[in-house]
């Protein structure tokens, strides 16, 4: 008996590991928000994609304000001063010096018109019976189910859910009926010129029809039904043409079904597939701040970016209520927005609701043909840094709006979801023919420079120097080259995947002439090549070779690595007086990639203490008003957000090649970037390139237990970050050890798996350890703009 003991207990500790790993916390993870909530903005957020909605309300008033993903007016500004404006013009007017004539059509005539624009479609709002009122709001993350709590003598609750299914929301009012329910059309639209809209109702249904740009029409329709001792209310948005020519009729077809099938039926279908959606991974951490909002942003994927439905713009399906149109038109922003917006997805394993972003731009790829065709001159696609649902371009600055390398940014989402997944066909048919016909646009408007360097006609860095003259820098910035040279590199790598030696080789030759970096002599990386950064400043455009591109990394040459060492610390001297929010997650996403785990976990904590609104949606000035920013304005866009899950799948698991572009994989890094303060940890099937299946545990700050689930035939490397302790291999064993990597020679579907040792104790604190959970202003405050 006693032989057999050592291997019992090991068994014993592989189950109970696993069964801890497994524990999915949802239930403790929900949203839960005490009434009043008297703003659009600080709402539960509901939705199944298309459809969106915020449930808020005070007293006996409930609301819920109504959106749909392709309401959008697509009208171009009037005189459409865009399609009469080329690159050509645009660069020989900004060396001219003419950047107010730029900015006149670009930003004036064009973005600063009301349309195109996103649009809200409407609001419900309920009087509910006398002595109801309304308590507490819940969002059931598990099943997607928005929950309000009444008191009064009856009390109860309200439950409502956007069925992840059909385009239909419904809401079950226990008790007796509301007294009044109303269909509210949006103030909002009056300004850009649309009729009245019309109001009807028949039996106990409520509609309303809104005309909108280009023949098109709305309608919300809601209707309501007495079942048993409670009311079934059910809502939807249709819109013209998708619904065809009778939006009505389709509306209640839609809510009519939706009625007949009955609430419970309806919700067990929607909590299966929102089962499905949890059971991708799982994330455990000592942090209940960092869970809650972990967990409520990776909810957000499902409520807003699905198949077959337009993916997430600045705001998602929850645009404004407020009586004005949405905070920059709600649009597609791409110089950090959309692509940051679709960084949290992959590590976790949600890839349908992320090919919902790429699967869209791959349909666009007809409008950014003409794009690159009209406006650049060139063959190829190009993607607008500002566009509309439709593809269009909307200007705004026209530095960052009309940069041509803001599909290169595009294209890494494709290269990562092709590195994650490891899916052939979706490399073969619409990763690499969309990458590679953005880089040739871009390789058409390279040109050689005295030095045989490859440059652009004009260049810029998103957002530095606002929309000044001096906003235009001498080609390539840093953040031309690192775009450039990620989709090129990426470009590479994909057609020798392909087996296209011959264009690998041509991508990579455009890589190495672009040039080296531009540093100071203090090897910190510049704006371009004669201006340093010598201000705070929220977008790190500087450092986008290092996160996301991982172009340079701690592992990379000499160069890099000494480039990193002496720019971090400059851009903590500049200080933080001209940061969003994103720029923390960003900046904690960062810090934990190049293994500084205190400071990434200070930039989250000060993210969620000073950026969020009560309901978890990114703001993007300091809502505190205690030091944080300059910036305390308060319009929400949801890239912040992302950037915090990101931060949390660093600071567990890493898996980037040290030499990007080569076609090499891994190693896989477990607990890479870990705080000490999170003693204990675990997570389950997060996602590693290759497409592993990663799952392990952190107990006394050190791995215990690991299992790989492999995603792909051959080599798999492990880091050994263990500290000495000396694993048990249970089903697999490594080839060899390559210096600090246990190597594995691997097939699809192989399970490697091991036990590490429990340190006695928790090891003492490192200097740099973040202790008290809670993020103060930073000391230095920084360096105010001036131009």
């Amino acid at each position: 008996m006693n032989a057999w003991a050592p291997l019992l207990r090991q068994f014993a500790f592989l189950v109970c590991a696993a069964a801890v790993v497994r524990a999915l916390p949802i239930s403790t993870m929900n949203l839960k928000l005490i009434a009043p909530i008297t703003t659009w903005d600080e709402a539960v957020p509901l939705g199944n994609g298309l459809l969106g909605g915020l449930l808020w309300g005070e007293g006996g008033t409930l609301r819920l304000s109504l959106d749909r993903g392709d309401l959008w007016d697509e009208r171009p500004a009037p005189g459409n001063a865009l399609s009469k404006f080329t690159y050509a013009q645009m660069a020989a007017w900004a060396r001219a010096g003419k950047n107010a004539e730029i900015s006149a059509v670009v930003d004036e005539q064009a973005y600063n018109i009301l349309h195109p624009t996103k649009i809200p479609a409407g609001r419900l709002e309920l009087d509910l019976a006398p002595g109801q009122t309304v308590r507490e709001f819940e969002l059931d993350l598990a099943s997607a189910t928005g929950r309000v709590r009444l008191a009064g003598k009856e009390g109860g609750t309200i439950e409502v859910f956007f069925n992840a299914h059909e385009p239909v929301a419904l809401m079950r009012i226990p008790g007796a009926a509301p007294r009044v329910m109303r269909l509210l059309a949006p103030e909002s639209v009056k300004q850009l010129g649309y009729p009245a809209a019309v109001s009807s109702e028949a039996d106990e249904a409520k509609w309303f029809t809104q005309g909108t740009a280009e023949g098109n029409t709305s309608c919300v329709y809601a209707a309501l039904r007495r079942v048993g001792d409670a009311t079934l209310l059910a809502t939807t948005v249709a819109f013209s043409p998708a619904d065809g020519a009778d939006v009505v009729a389709a509306a209640k077809a839609r809510v009519d079904a939706a009625l007949a099938a009955g609430y419970a039926a309806e919700h067990a279908r929607h909590a299966q597939w929102w089962g499905k959606f949890w059971s991708a991974s799982a994330v455990n951490l000592p942090d209940e701040e960092v869970m809650r909002h972990y967990y409520l942003v990776e909810y957000f994927y499902g409520a807003a970016s699905r198949d077959h439905a337009p993916p997430m713009p600045l705001q998602g399906v929850w645009t404004a209520d407020a009586g004005e149109l949405p905070p920059w038109k709600g649009d597609y922003h791409h110089d950090l927005n959309t692509e940051m917006t679709y960084m949290g997805y992959q590590a976790a394993g949600h890839f349908e609701e992320g090919r919902a972003f790429l699967d869209w731009m791959h349909g666009l790829l007809p409008a950014l043909r003409r794009f690159a065709h009209d406006f650049y001159g060139q063959k190829g696609a190009a993607v607008p840094a500002v566009m509309s649902l439709a593809g269009a371009p909307l200007g705004g600055w026209a530095q960052y709006s009309l940069s041509p390398v803001h599909g290169a940014w595009a294209g890494h989402l494709f290269y990562l979801h092709w590195r994650y997944t490891g899916d052939e066909a979706y490399l073969r048919e619409v990763a690499y023919p969309w990458c590679r016909e953005v880089g040739e646009c871009l390789r058409g408007l390279l040109h050689e420079n005295a030095e045989g360097v490859l440059v652009l006609p004009v260049s810029a860095s998103p957002e530095a120097f606002n929309n000044s003259q001096r906003a235009w820098l001498t080609p390539n910035s840093n953040y031309d080259i690192m775009c450039l040279r990620m989709l090129f590199l990426g470009n590479a790598e994909m057609a020798a995947e392909l087996g296209d030696a011959v264009a690998a080789q041509e991508w990579r030759t455009a890589s190495a002439k672009l040039g080296p970096y531009h540093v100071t002599k203090e090897n910190v990386l510049m704006l371009s090549a004669d201006e340093e950064l010598v201000f705070s400043h929220r977008h790190f455009a500087t450092l986008m070779g290092i996160y996301p591109f991982n172009l340079m990394n701690v592992e990379g040459s000499g160069t890099e690595r000494a480039a990193i060492a002496a720019t971090i610390p400059d851009i903590d001297r500049l200080g933080v007086v001209e940061w969003c929010g994103y720029s923390y997650t960003w900046m904690a996403a960062l810090r934990a990639r190049i293994g500084e785990p205190e400071a990434a976990l200070w930039h989250l904590k000060a993210y969620l203490r000073a950026f969020i609104l009560r309901n978890g949606f990114h703001a993007n000035g300091d809502q505190t008003k205690s030091g944080f920013s300059s910036f305390d304005y308060r319009p929400f866009t949801l890239e912040g957000n992302f950037l915090a899950c990101a931060t949390v799948h660093e600071m567990l698991l890493q898996s980037w090649n040290a030499t990007p572009g080569t076609g090499a994989w891994g190693p896989l890094r477990i607990f890479p970037a870990m705080p000490w303060r999170w003693h204990e940890a675990s997570f389950t099937d997060l996602v590693a390139e290759g497409g592993h299946r990663v799952s392990a545990r952190r107990e006394n700050n050190a791995t215990t237990w690991l299992r790989i689930v492999t995603g792909r035939t051959g080599e798999l490397t492990v880091r050994d970050n263990f500290a000495g302790r000396i694993p048990t291999w249970t089903k697999i064993e490594p080839e060899r050890k390559d210096g600090a990597d246990f190597v594995f020679a691997v097939k699809a579907g192989d399970v490697i798996e091991a036990i590490l040792s429990k340190p006695a104790a928790i090891p003492a604190a490192p200097v740099d350890a973040f202790l008290d959970g809670v993020a103060q202003p930073p000391k230095h405050f920084g360096v105010k703009m001036v131009y």
